[in-house]
């Protein structure tokens, strides 16, 4: 990756209101409920953590709680840069892969896309994406619609600040395979595919199989940070030119029916975000299906690099438990190649599916009934540190019933003397030769 000085002699040529959550009744964790944590990981906490007490635990989980919260918008800036290199929707130019980029700046390729993109920030029309980065830009102090070539400085400058965190990202990655906490200190980001419901799919079968869980065990379940699909970070899945969507409740759900995990009418999913913007979302979609109205997703597939069989198998019947085909959107024709389904959630099941806001890394429900079978949490918590990690682990087995279990492609620190315990793992078939890729861990409420 080129450094930030040649980049820069390339670069000088030139929302809708959140809707409230539900009350979730929720609470940060006793001292004495933690004390073991704080006891085993000595070594490891935070300075304002060292000879805590109550009053000093839940000061600090305070100030956590908002400077989690706050990541999100890093996120959201992030999600900035990977729009203007990958999006579709503002711009007639095509999108822009990484290796190329300093030919792009070169050429004006890369310029082009700026004043497209400060373009439609300026006048984002019915465009939802270009109208929340709007929202966003103003709340950085940057007025789009009243632009003297701020907007495209602050593009420009948020793509160098992406450009030196992923190669700082990719040294980490290098010395640290295990990628345990590989995002710690970057923004929270909301990506999400298909990819991650096809693991725990795969890792759902494999349960059943084993025997670890029957035929209609499964009746309350959790989703932690299920995501939303705004434009991927990754350039051969980022696609831009339907509306904004998540996807990991749905598929759980068509997985759990499919697999006779769940019955029908008797299963019902939380989705536990920090994110008002996913909260939003899904109170939208629920409020669209009380009046009979579905929920569309648009599923599209990168034929240029070929899905094992099970993936793609996965993806043609996709939605066949909790929906109906219909036709899909046509892709622009830049997508030469892209195959596309599309399924209407049935209005019942998006109703089934209820946002709350809760933080898993310092938060609890504090009343019994919340407790589930099943809690589904990928690409969640390698944004942490490790004592962060076993803070969620216990969190989220305060949330289980006995012998309840978290599923995660994140290896967490299990702690003695915790309530939960690594029981297994499903490794899950990844590219065209099947060979293992992703793997999920299930870690059971003792």
């Amino acid at each position: 990756m080129q450094s930030r000085a040649g980049l820069l002699a390339c670069l000088t040529l030139f929302a809708t209101p959140a809707l409230p959550a539900p009350a979730t009744g929720r609470a940060f964790p006793s001292y004495a409920s933690i004390k073991f944590l704080l006891d085993a990981q000595a070594q490891q906490l935070p300075p304002d953590l060292k000879g805590a007490d109550e009053v000093k635990w839940l000061a600090w989980a305070r100030r956590e709680d908002k400077a989690i919260r706050a990541r999100l918008e890093q996120g959201d800036l992030d999600t900035l840069v990977n729009f203007l290199l990958y999006g579709v929707s503002f711009t007639k130019q095509p999108p822009l892969r990484m290796e190329r980029l300093t030919e792009a700046a070169k050429s004006g390729a890369l310029r082009a896309r700026v004043n497209d993109l400060a373009a439609g920030l300026r006048d984002p029309g019915s465009n939802e994406r270009l109208m929340f980065l709007h929202e966003l830009m103003r709340n950085q102090g940057i007025d789009p619609a009243s632009d003297h070539g701020e907007t495209g400085s602050f593009i420009y400058n948020q793509l160098l600040r992406v450009l030196e965190q992923r190669k700082a990202l990719g040294e980490r990655a290098a010395s640290d395979t295990s990628r345990s906490s590989l995002f710690h200190d970057r923004g929270l980001s909301l990506d999400t595919t298909i990819f991650a419901a096809f693991s725990i799919d795969r890792t759902l079968r494999d349960l059943k199989q084993r025997g670890v869980l029957r035929e209609g065990q499964v009746a309350r379940v959790a989703v932690v940070g299920p995501g939303l699909d705004f434009i991927d970070k990754n350039e051969d899945s980022a696609y831009d030119y339907y509306p904004p969507q998540t996807l990991q409740p749905f598929a759980l759900y068509d997985s759990l029916l499919r697999l006779g995990l769940a019955k029908q009418d008797a299963l019902s999913i939380a989705i536990l975000d920090i994110s008002p913007r996913v909260i939003a979302h899904l109170q939208r979609a629920r409020e669209r299906a009380a009046r009979n109205a579905g929920y569309v997703l648009q599923l599209p597939r990168n034929s240029v690099h070929p899905w094992p069989a099970e993936l793609a198998t996965y993806w043609g019947s996709f939605g066949k438990y909790s929906g109906d085909a219909i036709e899909p959107m046509r892709p622009p024709e830049v997508f030469a190649g892209l195959e596309t389904r599309a399924v209407r959630i049935n209005p019942s099941v998006v109703l089934a599916c209820e946002p709350a806001d809760l933080n898993i890394i310092l938060d609890r429900l504090n009343r019994p009934s919340a407790q589930f079978d099943l809690i589904v949490a990928t690409n969640v918590f390698v944004y942490y540190d490790a004592f962060e990690q076993s803070l969620a682990l216990e969190n989220a087995g305060a949330l289980l019933k006995p012998g309840g279990l978290l599923l995660t492609n994140d290896r967490l620190p299990a702690i003695s003397g915790g309530s939960m315990r690594l029981e297994g793992f499903t490794a899950v078939p990844s590219g065209s030769s099947g060979a293992a890729g992703e793997g999920i861990g299930w870690y059971r409420k003792q």
